[in-house]
């Protein structure tokens, strides 16, 4: 078994242990992921950067074997803002979409599963456990299958049948748990806690995000759209945001391209959020930044209900994104269900097929990229096929 890197509070900067946060922070009702320190990467070579968590492997937490499908390197896609061509005029400015269906699976979970597997398998783990409304589940499975390990994920019945084939046919355990997000969660911390399985995912509350390991996964997608994008300002990014996992990573992939003098200026994040019927129900981010102190955005509570976007929505805004936001002076902005369904129907006619939740980051981004001479990125992050009727 090899020592893993020191985790401390992402808010108050206090060490901690173990995958369930901030234990201070969440005595306030306030969920602080818990992170290892940042990576130092001067001298990497972006232009030989060949993609993917383990391009950079002293970039990640994790000291033993690579665990990998292949993912990362996923396409960036320039899609159409107008009826105009792409090459067309510079009547607005440039959106492009990071397309993370290409990973193995299908969706950006492989590249902190890769990560978390291997971490898991490091610290001589026999069991990986998952609480996911499907694409986490399916990435678990794969790459816990690829490294030989058990694996158990918790879900509930609401997962679309493709989810469940693919879970199923990728030889994970999967317990289903009838009812909220908050029931399936708690059944996977008693699991943790009886039979000290390895979680890969978030199953404390109030929620921090999930595993701090794998989520260094994410920080490879800052480090592909830099090498991508060489010598051109990327302006913003928007990220589909429940509980920041992949925003937080993706920020803090920036700020360390930024601290080794890999890029001149780091992209303002956005988190994309659904909306339900109620105003900003399902959107804790986009309620949050409307309050003007950031002690009342750190308590925010909106009411969750369903949406389209079935594996976006939270009651309380993670604090790993609430950070992100804040250190690019980033922002919120949540959109109904009629908006995600019109922009999933823009995505097909240009030959993508996304999943409603990839679908609010597209849609949002749209609307930013109306600004002449703005490049704004869209992360894709899961495809549309999974949820085709057979």
């Amino acid at each position: 078994m090899t020592s893993r890197p020191p985790l401390h509070c992402l808010r108050c900067a206090r060490a901690a242990e173990g995958f369930a946060g901030c234990r201070t922070c969440a005595a306030e009702g306030i969920g602080v992921n818990t992170m290892p320190p940042l990576a130092d990467l001067a001298g990497a070579d972006l232009a030989g950067y060949p993609g993917g968590p383990w391009g950079l492997p002293t970039a990640l937490p994790v000291s033993g074997p690579p665990v990998t499908l292949g993912e990362g390197n996923t396409p960036c896609i320039r899609l159409r803002t107008g009826p105009e061509r792409p090459q067309d005029g510079a009547s607005a400015g440039e959106l492009w979409l990071k397309y993370e269906g290409g990973n193995p699976t299908g969706s950006h979970k492989d590249r902190a599963m890769a990560v978390g597997v291997a971490a898991a398998v490091t610290a001589g783990a026999g069991t990986v456990v998952a609480a996911s409304s499907g694409n986490a589940g399916a990435a678990a499975a794969a790459y816990a299958a690829r490294a030989g390990v058990r694996c158990v994920v918790f879900t509930n019945e609401k997962v679309p049948a493709g989810l469940r084939a693919q879970i199923d046919a990728l030889g994970a355990e999967r317990r289903v748990h009838p009812g909220s997000t908050a029931a399936r969660n708690a059944a996977m911390a008693e699991a943790v806690e009886e039979h000290h399985w390895y979680p890969l995912t978030s199953y404390s509350s109030p929620s921090p995000g999930g595993n701090p390991y794998a989520n260094e996964g994410y920080k490879s997608v800052a480090y592909e759209l830099a090498r991508d994008f060489a010598g051109r300002r990327i302006d913003v990014v928007v990220v589909p945001t429940s509980r920041a996992d992949l925003l937080a990573g993706i920020g803090r992939g920036f700020r360390e391209l930024a601290a080794a003098g890999l890029i001149a200026h780091e992209p303002r994040l956005v988190a994309a959020e659904p909306s339900a019927a109620e105003p900003s129900a399902a959107a804790p981010f986009t309620a949050a930044l409307r309050c003007p102190d950031r002690a009342d955005q750190e308590r925010t509570r909106v009411a969750a209900r369903p949406t389209v976007a079935f594996s976006l929505g939270e009651e309380r805004p993670c604090w790993q994104g609430l950070d992100a936001l804040w250190r690019t002076a980033g922002t919120a902005v949540a959109l109904d269900d009629e908006a995600i369904g019109a922009e999933r129907r823009r995505l097909a006619a240009q030959g993508l097929i996304l999943e409603p939740s990839s679908a609010v980051g597209s849609a949002v981004a749209r609307d930013l990229a109306r600004t002449p001479g703005t490049l704004v990125v869209a992360i894709g992050t899961a495809t549309g096929l999974k949820g085709l009727a057979g």
